[in-house]
């Protein structure tokens, strides 16, 4: 096997079996990247498009849904009680991530499927509540994995379990953003536990630990972790370093940060190899990749992908066409049972067994 035999087609979507038909989605939760990454990708995708968006204000939900030419803008209050509810079949939470369950309760309640924002929620209790809730009701329910939809992810997906770098071994990677940068002050949702649950592991941590276990088809048995923050982030992370030990003895260390210098990578080592993942974790960032091996090196670029538009048209022709969703709701609450567990490790300083 060559190396350019085992990175080919860098946009090709082999999930996709062309169904017919749209599902019209709801919106619920109007924040910016509902409004600058989600919206956008809706009107664009193949089998989605919005027809109903929720906010916490009515003006806000009338302007916008004229603004990507959606037929009902409700109220949460109006979407709890089930107006317009023949006008969508699914449903998108993209709210703070402590409000992720009632408004999954209200879907399952009118039997529509389901794509939640990650992580689930704010914490396993209430992650096990959506899985739960799901279950009952017999909806679909996806955890928005944006990564797990990204032709290049996919194509490292398969050059690492085909052996293309020999056995996993190790893996490092980080996410940092500037959470107070631009607009954005101290008084966000990001900001405050009992919303968000967390702090930056939750909201960027989750990224290189959902991707990792992707690529390696596995899940941590234990964790470890340090976190650290004051001043605006007294309530939450600013920065974190965790490890995971995953199965076959194969180790991962991740930092996760909202302040400082901005970084987006993950590498894994192989017994015969090594992949480089840069830029891996920005909205269709254009996606840099490097394999070493014994018979060659190889830098690619992946085209710059909408994976959020990727990720709605995997949910529409999933239950278009009937088959399994990858990232389940499962797959939403190990995560976030390991994030706990990096938790309660930086308070005992000790490793957590999951």
């Amino acid at each position: 096997m060559t190396l350019a035999s085992d990175l080919t087609d860098l946009t090709a979507r082999d999930w996709e079996t062309g169904p017919e038909g749209v599902v019209r989605f709801a919106v619920v939760g109007l924040g910016g990247f509902a409004r600058n990454a989600a919206l956008p990708a809706l009107v664009e995708a193949d089998y989605c498009e919005p027809t109903v968006v929720v906010s916490g204000s009515a003006e806000k939900a009338d302007r916008i849904a004229a603004e990507f030419d959606a037929d009902h803008g409700l109220t949460y209050e109006a979407y709890a009680d089930g107006a317009a509810r023949d006008a969508y079949d699914a449903v998108y939470v993209v709210t703070p991530n402590a409000l992720h369950l009632p408004h999954v309760e209200t879907a399952c309640e009118f039997g529509k499927g389901i794509l939640c924002e990650k992580p689930l929620e704010a914490t396993p209790d209430r992650a096990e509540a959506v899985v739960s809730a799901c279950e009952t009701a017999g909806v679909p329910l996806m955890t928005a994995y944006r990564m797990q939809t990204d032709p290049v992810v996919r194509r490292l997906r398969e050059l690492v379990r085909s052996g293309g770098i020999g056995d996993p071994i190790q893996l490092h990677g980080g996410f940092s953003i500037d959470v107070l940068g631009g607009s954005r002050g101290p008084d966000q949702w990001r900001l405050d536990r009992d919303l968000a649950g967390g702090g930056a592991l939750m909201d960027v941590g989750v990224y290189p630990l959902n991707t990792a276990r992707f690529l390696l088809d596995g899940d941590p048995t234990a964790v470890a972790g340090t976190t650290s923050g004051d001043g605006p982030f007294a309530d939450v992370d600013e920065s974190v370093a965790f490890q995971l030990r995953f199965p076959e003895d194969v180790t991962a260390s991740f930092t996760a940060g909202f302040s400082g210098d901005g970084e987006r990578f993950l590498t894994i080592r192989g017994s015969e190899g090594t992949v480089e993942l840069r830029n891996a974790f920005s909205v269709g960032g254009e996606r840099r990749v490097r394999v070493r091996r014994d018979d060659g090196e190889i830098d690619l670029t992946g085209p710059g992908t909408d994976e959020v538009r990727e990720e709605f048209d995997y949910f529409a022709d999933a239950v278009l066409s009937g088959w399994d969703i990858g990232p389940d709701g499962q797959d939403g609450l190990t995560d976030v049972r390991a994030m706990q567990g990096v938790y309660e490790s930086a308070a005992s300083d000790e490793w957590v067994e999951l």
